[in-house]
């Protein structure tokens, strides 16, 4: 499987050492935006020249070992056979799936597919968390495929599991780096303690592993800890990372961040913005600004922008898109912590009610734990269906 669309050589070209890396500038926000991309260039150049401080990564108290940010948390599993991203899929669905699992097992040990079964089939979906509209939507094809007929408790699963994987379809799409965006800008946002950090460290890892050669930019500047824990994954993702001070303007950092990607052949350049819903006009201006800071050197890019989920968070994940959409252009979602939660359903609400690609999935904190998004499993596996 081409993970997330990457499918080009390993290149033979090695990326920088990221503690060799200059922090990107403090930048004043008009003079930034009102530049040509000539002016900007000389006012982050001479910026970086004068040599602000580059945050220092947050003492081990910043990052407590659960925190899920925190890379060295994770717990060896070396004398531990790996299990297969579908026996993780489904082991990290346990939650979910018995939630789910137990009302269909009670509804359904063999009988009839009749009206009273489809009621109660319809409030188990929308306690397992897929929503009322998706809920209604399945109930009704399975009634129209099934209705009457004699089904065994694995036959019913079945059925189920097939409708959900063919609403799941259509919004199952790899995060596609396209060979003639170079580099392929991916901005990335989300609410603090949704994943977005662990996600672009995973991203990054994953990516060069596959031959890209991949960059990060810090632009998440006004929350102490992102900065340096984003510093920490890149370093153990061995890829380089653009950061600037404290507050520093994020648009003129992932206006440096372009240019140095450009100039050192990046393959892909990760962009973390901000996600403070709790101030929602400055967070659009911000996120507007990066946008065309970004324009300015390709009017093409940003090439994805991704809007990373925690799963935890049930229906709130449908607020949180909704909310996102009115700041800034979401081309795909990420979904993450599926493995801490009875709510995995919701990855169904969010393709039926916005049809934006959900390009992949986590179960976990290890690198390989995120992976590109599979209906069919996902579907079997939300069900309960060995």
């Amino acid at each position: 499987m081409r993970l997330f669309g990457w499918g080009r050589k390993k290149q033979n070209e090695q990326t920088a050492n990221p503690a060799e890396q200059t922090g990107a500038p403090q930048q004043a926000n008009a003079e930034l935006d009102q530049a040509t991309p000539e002016t900007a260039a000389e006012t982050v150049t001479k910026t970086a020249t004068d040599g602000p401080a580059q945050p220092s990564p947050p003492a081990p108290s910043d990052l407590s070992p659960t925190d899920e940010t925190n890379p060295t948390s994770q717990t060896s599993q070396t004398n531990q056979p790996r299990l297969s991203w579908t026996q993780r899929l489904r082991q990290g669905l346990a939650k979910s799936s018995s939630r789910l699992g137990a009302g269909l097992t009670s509804l359904f040990s063999g009988g009839r597919i009749d009206d009273d079964a489809l009621e109660e089939l319809e409030d188990q979906l929308i306690m397992g968390d897929l929503g009322v509209e998706p809920a209604a939507k399945i109930v009704a094809e399975l009634r129209r495929q099934r209705f009457g007929q004699e089904a065994s408790n694995t036959e019913f699963r079945q059925a189920l599991a097939g409708i959900i994987a063919e609403m799941l379809e259509p919004v199952a799409f790899a995060l596609d780096i396209k060979d003639q965006h170079k580099p392929h800008i991916v901005l990335v946002t989300g609410v603090n303690g949704a994943g977005k950090t662990t996600t672009i460290g995973k991203l990054a890892s994953q990516f060069q592993a596959q031959g890209a050669k991949v960059m990060l930019a810090a632009a998440d500047t006004y929350r102490a800890a992102a900065v340096g824990q984003l510093q920490v994954w890149a370093e153990r993702a061995s890829v380089p990372i653009v950061t600037g001070a404290e507050r520093a303007d994020p648009a003129a950092v992932a206006y440096q961040a372009v240019e140095r990607a450009r100039a050192e052949a990046c393959d892909v350049l990760i962009v973390d913005t901000a996600g403070r819903l709790h101030n929602k006009a400055d967070l659009m201006a911000e996120l507007q600004k990066i946008v065309r800071v970004i324009k300015k050197l390709d009017d093409s890019a940003p090439h994805d922008t991704l809007l990373v989920l925690d799963a935890t968070t049930g229906q709130n994940a449908i607020n949180q898109v909704k909310t996102f959409k009115e700041l800034i252009d979401v081309s795909g979602l990420i979904v993450t912590k599926l493995d801490g939660t009875a709510r995995g359903g919701v990855i169904v609400g969010l393709a039926d009610r916005f049809g934006l690609p959900i390009h992949a999935v986590g179960v976990g904190e290890a690198m390989e734990d995120l992976s590109p998004f599979d209906p069919q499993a996902f579907a079997t596996a939300l069900v309960d269906l060995d």
